[in-house]
């Protein structure tokens, strides 16, 4: 009966919040999955069309309507654009979960979320044994870009050039950091994030070399979870939130004045998910998750706005050339766009060109390219022409996930474009 009357709570809110929507289409013309498909199922306008008679349609077929809510990166370009601040993404969420309460997660999903994500020590041991066991499978497909293949793996991953673990983690060089705070005056939390851990450890490695350059202080303790958005965007709130609980706990126990993540997407899902979720909690988990989310802010956005990181407001000619890609979840979601630009600029072995439809969504999308992978890749590829049409060396983004996705999307377009974090390459010019 509680579960009823929970249900019937979410479906009056969620009714509540699309009324502003005025089916005005102005999401057509950003969406890039209805660029790809023109179909107005695929369009914002067309999904909340069916969430309109929710109930009614997830009696008749939950699959269905499951499947139609996930054709949908959440990228959030329609939020962006909306002319009525329609909280596009807010409904999403809350409609996902709504679905994934009624129909329940799949085997497979619970294995991952509830047996894997909540438990990091597991999930940590998994990952380092298949790191040592990748080797004899994975094929090198594109050294610029460290991409392998295998042809073992094409029936569950298909075609991809994916990125392969990491021999060594990020934490097993950094297991737990509390330094104090130097000539900035400042100390930071650092997250780094799941896949910066298990697969860009060099990400990490260049966030502490900056922190140790520039004198900031970091408390990095041990006992991190995974952010919570793969769950949530599953429809797994409960999941979602046993992971800030975790989070919470490991980062409660130091005294700093930022919490900074090389991880777009971690950074979003912290500083403005992580408050959405607690309506039901206590009153002190509350509290610390406001004070946490409050605290949050992109590293590119610390180094820049807070550190006052001082970068030429133009790049030096002749160097390698190097172009951005804007992550959704920095341009759109936090307005971090000039900052990871400034900070390329700073590393005079590079020369900056801006590419075409930088901030243009790259087609990842998480859970949504091991889904609708032919789709990830139709909208992935523009991206790389994109890239290539810069003159582009290197491909520079401030996501590990938008990593992984332009390392597959060049990597298979002919190769030889280097995929690196802004980190990287800020990091490589100091001294």
């Amino acid at each position: 009966m509680n579960d009823l009357k929970q249900l019937a709570q979410n479906l009056m809110e969620l009714d509540d919040q699309m009324v502003a929507c005025m089916k005005c289409g102005m999401c057509q013309a950003v969406c890039p999955v209805f660029a790809e498909t023109m179909k107005e199922a695929d369009v914002t306008r067309g999904k909340i069309a069916l969430l309109e008679k929710l109930a009614h349609e997830m009696v008749k077929d939950a699959d269905q309507v499951n499947e139609k809510l996930n054709r949908c990166l959440l990228c959030g370009s329609c939020a962006a654009n909306c002319p009525s601040g329609v909280k596009i993404m807010d409904i999403f969420m809350k409609a996902r979960v709504i679905v994934t309460r009624y129909k329940g997660l799949s085997p497979a999903k619970k294995m991952i979320f509830k047996g894997l994500l909540t438990r990091p020590k597991l999930f940590n041991m998994l990952t380092d044994m298949s790191a040592k066991f990748q080797g004899p499978f994975a094929k090198i497909a594109d050294q610029a870009a460290n991409t392998a293949s295998c042809a073992m793996l094409n029936p569950l991953l298909g075609e991809r050039h994916f990125n392969p673990l990491a021999k060594r983690p990020f934490r097993k060089d950094y297991p737990e950091v509390d330094t104090p705070r130097g000539v900035s005056g400042l100390k930071v939390a650092f997250f780094p994030g799941c896949v910066v851990d298990k697969m860009f450890p060099n990400v990490g490695h260049a966030a502490m070399k900056i922190f140790k350059h520039h004198g900031v202080g970091v408390f990095l303790p041990k006992g991190q979870a995974c952010c919570g958005i793969p769950t949530l965007a599953s429809g797994d709130a409960d999941t979602m939130v046993e992971l800030m609980k975790q989070n919470i706990k490991a980062f409660e126990g130091g005294s700093f004045d930022y919490l900074v993540t090389p991880c777009a997407t971690c950074t979003a899902t912290i500083h403005e998910t992580w408050t959405k979720m607690i309506d039901n909690e206590d009153s002190v988990f509350k509290e610390k998750v406001q004070e946490l989310a409050a605290k949050t802010m992109d590293v590119n956005a610390f180094l820049v706005d807070i550190l006052g990181v001082k970068t030429p407001a133009e790049s030096k000619k002749g160097g390698k050339v190097v172009t951005y890609h804007d992550p959704c979840h920095l341009s759109k979601s936090l307005g971090v766009s000039a900052q990871p630009r400034a900070l390329l600029k700073a590393n005079e072995s590079y020369e900056f060109k801006e590419m075409n439809e930088a901030n243009r969504c790259c087609g990842c999308g998480g859970s949504f390219n091991l889904y609708h992978y032919d789709l990830s890749k139709s909208i992935g590829q523009r991206k790389a022409r994109n890239v290539r049409d810069a003159g582009a060396q290197v491909a520079a983004t401030g996501c590990p996930a938008c990593m992984m996705q332009l390392g597959d999307m060049l990597s298979q377009s002919g190769g030889g474009v280097e995929v690196k974090h802004v980190l990287e390459i800020y990091a490589d010019s100091l001294k």
